[in-house]
Order: structure tokens, then C-alpha cells, then sequence
């Protein structure tokens, strides 16, 4: 393949711009019109034939914008003989929409995925899906790469001698023990239901948490509700302070500062899969990037070398040294 051909919806340019300095290639040229009956129109304004083509876009507010964004942007590069389409979405916001839990409802993400592979796309490049099954939706290859390692890189710069990483709930309990060998901490999770979009209960705390400082791993925070909730459990369980992880900040509303106003949160931790503004970038707020990552996956990907070797190998790579220290 020849030098990868990128392109970036309007969801999250910076991180585009990011991956193309890492990979020193530019940032394609991407028009985006809106008629005056609300349609969008999308032009690529580069060539891409033949070209292995790569379009940045996270599914964020307004997720059905970007959505369409990125399915025309497919639907261009497709008509305009690429060789090659992958579409790298940071933030697959609709891996939320995992399962038929009421009658009648749609199963969003398996749509989407559908979506994706008519509109062109033959492979996708996402973290941190919100549930494993939906990889198994995507008719097309799917890499999915964690942020594990970039989290646990900051997190090993503190004190971990009193540390304990808690899950909000067990379904996260696996990528929390994960990230705790990683940090070689011990682990403990929430046994949470979820009421409504917004609203959570945590009947159970499971495991040790007294005297520690808590670290707690979420794959993402819209409302905050389960962080809330599970903060009045460490609160009555003893925990000495409190940490917040996440792979994708969402943040949505007020969540950011009704987290930062509590007092036992030191710091909230989140990567840039999801653009923050200005107005969310409270002080107890630290942002990492994910750039590095996405570009290697994708040079990968354009080479036709193993992305799971990556992932595989940052893993091993961590846990080395995490026994070390």
C-alpha cells in the first residue's frame, strides 16, 4: 500500500490532525455543506483512488450529524475507487445499544454496524467498546484497541501502596482486574442495575476498600450517575480517597463539575476519544491522549502488519513492568 490517505469528519479534528502528525502524513481536505432543508452534503477533496483510506470520526454530540457524517464520507471514498476504507470511530457511542432489554426496540448498535459496512467501509478501528458482543455485530473486520496502558502510565507516576481499583459494576469487572495487574493493586467492583439512562443503583460493594485509595474504572461517563453511586458506597465502606479512570468522557450536561464538586474525588482521568471543551476542562480534570495509539494500529493496518501483536504486546510490555516495580 502506498501512504495512507486520511480524512476527518467535523467530530473531532484535533485528534485527526494528532494521528496524522504521528504518522507524518496530512490531514485530507474534507468539505461539509448543509442544504437549507437540513441535508448534508460531503465532498472528499482529495484523490482516493486506489488510496487506502482512513476517516477519523467518534460518534459524539450530535451523534446522528456525525453518524451521517461518516457514512457519506464512506459512501465518497467508495465512489471514488479507493482501494481500501477503514473507519477509525475512538468513541462507538452506539455499542451502548447491546440487547433487546424491552419489547420493540431497536438494537442500535448492530444497525450502525450494518450501516457502516453498506456505506462502504471493510474494516473499523474503534476503543473500548461499552459491551464485547458488539464486535460480534460488525460484518467486517473490527480492531479494537484499549486505553489500559495509557491510563495505567499515569496512574503509576502516584503512591500505589494503599491502591485498590474498583469496577462500578461486574460487567466491567474483567478490563478492572486487568487494569489492576497492570498497576499490581488488587481489585473490587459494584454490583450495580441500571434503573434508566441516568439512573443506577449499587445494591453490593465486593471487596476490599477500607483504608485504601480507590481507583475507579469505568470504560466511559455520560451522566455520572454510576460514579455518584458508587462514591456513597466507598464513602460508607471507608475508602480514603478516590480516583476516577475513564477511556471515554463523554461528560454530558453537568456531570464534570457535579464529579469534580465532590470532595473525596482527587482527580478524574479521562483519554481524548471524545473532544472535551474548554468549559469541561475543570482542575481535577487531566486529559490523555490516545493519538499514538490510534496512529500505530492504523501504520499497522496500511503496512499488513498485526494490530493484535500490538495490543497483545503493549499488554505484556505493561505487566512486565508493573512486576518489576
Amino acid at each position: 500500500m502506498h501512504k495512507p490517505a486520511v480524512f476527518s469528519g467535523s467530530a473531532h479534528p484535533e485528534l485527526a490532525q494528532e494521528i496524522c502528525a504521528r504518522l507524518g502524513v496530512p490531514l485530507l481536505s474534507t468539505r461539509i455543506k448543509r442544504f437549507s432543508n437540513d441535508c448534508l452534503e460531503v465532498q472528499l477533496q482529495a484523490n482516493c483512488r486506489d488510496q487506502d483510506v482512513f476517516i477519523i470520526q467518534p460518534l459524539t454530540v450530535p451523534t446522528q450529524d456525525h453518524l451521517v457524517e461518516l457514512l457519506m464520507m464512506l459512501d465518497a471514498a467508495r465512489g471514488a475507487s479507493a482501494a481500501r476504507i477503514t473507519a477509525v470511530i475512538p468513541y462507538f457511542s452506539y455499542a451502548r445499544s447491546d440487547k433487546k432489554d424491552a419489547p420493540r426496540i431497536s438494537l442500535g448498535g448492530r444497525l450502525v454496524a450494518d450501516l457502516l459496512a453498506t456505506a462502504g467501509a471493510k474494516r473499523v478501528l474503534t476503543m473500548t467498546l461499552h459491551s464485547p458482543q458488539v464486535h460480534g455485530f460488525f460484518s467486517v473486520p473490527v480492531d479494537q484497541l484499549h486505553a489500559l496502558a495509557e491510563l495505567a502510565a499515569h496512574f503509576r507516576t502516584l503512591d500505589l501502596s494503599h491502591a485498590v481499583v474498583v469496577s462500578p459494576d461486574l460487567g466491567n469487572a474483567k478490563n478492572a482486574a486487568a487494569f489492576a495487574k497492570l498497576l499490581g493493586v488488587p481489585v473490587a467492583a459494584g454490583a450495580k442495575e441500571r434503573i434508566s439512562d441516568t439512573q443506577v443503583r449499587i445494591s453490593a460493594l465486593i471487596g476490599e476498600v477500607h483504608g485504601r485509595d480507590a481507583i475507579v474504572l469505568d470504560d466511559e461517563i455520560s451522566s455520572g450517575g454510576s460514579i455518584l453511586e458508587l462514591l456513597a458506597h466507598l464513602r460508607s465502606h471507608g475508602a480514603r480517597s478516590v480516583r476516577v479512570a475513564t477511556t471515554h468522557g463523554v461528560f454530558a450536561g453537568t456531570s464534570i463539575e457535579r464529579l469534580a464538586a465532590e470532595p473525596d474525588i482527587f482527580e478524574i482521568v479521562c483519554t481524548n476519544t471524545v473532544p472535551v471543551t474548554p468549559a469541561k476542562r475543570v482542575p481535577k480534570l487531566t486529559v490523555l491522549s490516545v493519538g499514538p495509539a490510534l496512529a500505530e494500529a492504523m501504520r499497522r493496518i496500511n503496512s499488513g502488519e498485526s494490530v493484535s501483536a500490538l495490543f497483545f504486546a503493549e499488554t505484556e510490555t505493561d505487566t512486565a513492568r508493573a512486576a518489576a516495580e
